[in-house]
C-alpha cells in the first residue's frame, strides 16, 4: 500500500491545501494530512481545533486521515512507516525553501523519507493561511479562499479576540 504524509500547519485550511489533498489522495492508497504542533508560531486555531476541521473539510475523501505531530517529521515519518511527504508549491521562492527543507529530511532520515511536490493550481496561488488570516482580521471577504464553515469559524474567532 502507497502512502504518504502532508504536513502542515493548516492555520488555517484553504482551497489551496485542499487541492493539494485532493489531487494527492488521487496519487496514494492513503494520505495522512498532519497537522504540525509549530511552537515557534502562535497559530490561530489549536493544533485540535485544526485537526477537527480538516477532518471535516476532507470527509469525502475516503483515504484521507488526518493527525498531528510535534517535533521533526522525520521521526513522525518513521514512527508510522512513511517514506513520501508531500509538499505543495506556489511560487519559486517556496520551491527553494520546500527543496532545503527536503533535502535535510532526506539526509537526516537517512534516505528513508523523499519529498514530492505539487504545483498549486493557478487558481489558488495567491493563498496562503497568513494572507487569509490577515484579511480576515480587517474584516475582509475571505470566502473565496476557505471552505464556509472555516470563515465562519476564523470570524468568530476574531470575534472573541476583539471582545476581549
Amino acid at each position: 500500500m502507497k502512502k504518504a504524509v502532508y504536513p502542515g500547519s493548516f492555520d488555517p485550511v484553504t482551497f489551496g491545501h485542499l487541492d493539494i489533498i485532493k489531487r494527492a489522495s488521487e496519487m496514494f492508497d492513503e494520505l495522512i494530512v498532519s497537522v504540525l504542533n509549530n511552537k515557534a508560531k502562535t497559530p490561530l486555531f489549536s493544533v485540535e481545533e485544526r485537526v477537527k476541521i480538516l477532518k471535516e473539510a476532507t470527509k469525502d475523501l475516503p483515504n484521507v486521515k488526518v493527525d498531528s505531530f510535534s517535533g521533526l517529521l522525520i521521526n513522525y515519518a518513521a514512527e508510522h512507516d512513511l517514506h513520501i511527504a508531500v509538499r505543495g508549491l506556489r511560487a519559486i521562492t517556496d520551491f527553494e525553501y520546500e527543496l532545503q527543507i527536503a533535502q535535510t529530511n532526506k539526509k537526516l532520515s537517512h534516505e528513508e523519507l523523499d519529498t514530492i511536490f505539487l504545483t498549486t493550481s493557478l487558481e489558488y496561488s495567491y493563498l496562503s493561511s497568513s494572507s487569509v488570516k490577515e484579511i480576515a482580521c480587517f474584516g475582509g471577504d475571505i470566502s473565496q479562499c476557505v471552505p464556509e464553515f472555516v470563515e465562519k469559524l476564523i470570524h468568530e474567532k476574531y470575534a472573541n479576540i476583539d471582545n476581549k
